[in-house]
């Protein structure tokens, strides 16, 4: 904590000397923490250079390709996380409802998608639905698979959320003569919202890497390009060493992204 000084007020040279610790403290955990990663992440790509070699002609040839799909997987990703809230907050209000069929409903949807893998969900969407005579394209079946998915696991975050607004709050509300409807979209999802934002930011980073799966149906996302690029031309190990290096790079931007939000939104809280 910094000691913060009025006009006339003299800070006492202990705190001082505290303060000075606390930085070089925190100066000295910092470089070691960089170090630690240069070091361990040096002697890692020395072992492959050694092992594996690499061709840097055809990384430049083949490198534009692979990286295009890293806006693919965006895409997929935002749209499905999108469509995932929107089925979270319904399955939460039907998890959280007294009408026995709405709340069986939703826990059943809980139910299947949590005890079936990803994979065989996307799998089922494109080729099994096709015997029903139910036909959709490759990117429309990422989505819906990814958005289904992670719409159950969302679900009971949601639903921990509304449960955890303030009852004397939502009692308040109604004792103005709000009706239920108005309760829940103007008292009890407002902040429900932003209680469940920092596990929502965790699950779309989740789904970034997730979304690889839908390569398996033909979806030209940032792994299918990696395997497209690698496979034919025996270089596979290194266009999947691309893939990943950009798996973590999109990993480490969103979780920065999602810290900022988490800081911003918590100041709000202490401003409140």
């Amino acid at each position: 904590m910094t000691a913060q000084a009025t006009v006339g007020e003299v800070v006492p040279p202990i705190v001082l000397e505290i303060e000075a610790a606390d930085r070089g403290h925190r100066r000295r955990f910092r470089t070691l923490f960089l170090l630690t990663w240069l070091v361990v992440l040096g002697l890692v790509g020395g072992f492959l250079l050694a092992t594996v070699g690499v061709n840097v002609g055809f990384l430049q040839e083949w490198l534009p390709f692979i990286i295009g799909g890293v806006w693919v997987t965006l895409f997929i990703s935002v749209v499905s996380i999108f469509f995932a809230v929107i089925l979270a907050v319904l399955g939460a209000l039907g998890r959280l409802s007294a009408n026995p069929f709405f709340n069986g409903l939703a826990s059943l949807y809980v139910s299947v998608v949590r005890g079936t893998p990803l994979i065989v969900q996307i799998l089922f969407i494109f080729l099994a639905l096709p015997s029903a005579g139910i036909v959709i394209d490759p990117l429309p079946t990422g989505i819906i698979a990814l958005a289904f998915n992670y719409g159950a696991y969302l679900t009971e975050v949601f639903r921990a959320g509304i449960q955890a607004v303030p009852g004397g709050q939502v009692e308040a509300a109604r004792a103005l003569g709000l009706p239920e409807r108005e309760v829940m979209r103007r008292v009890i999802l407002p902040q429900a919202i932003r209680i469940v934002i920092p596990a929502v930011g965790n699950d779309f980073i989740a789904m970034t890497k997730d979304s690889a799966l839908v390569y398996v149906v033909g979806v030209q996302e940032l792994l299918w390009r990696a395997q497209t690029a690698g496979r034919p031309t025996g270089q596979a190990f290194q266009t999947i060493i691309v893939a990943a290096l950009m798996y973590w790079g999109l990993t480490m931007i969103l979780s920065l992204f999602q810290a900022r939000l988490e800081k911003r939104m918590s100041a709000g809280d202490r401003n409140r």
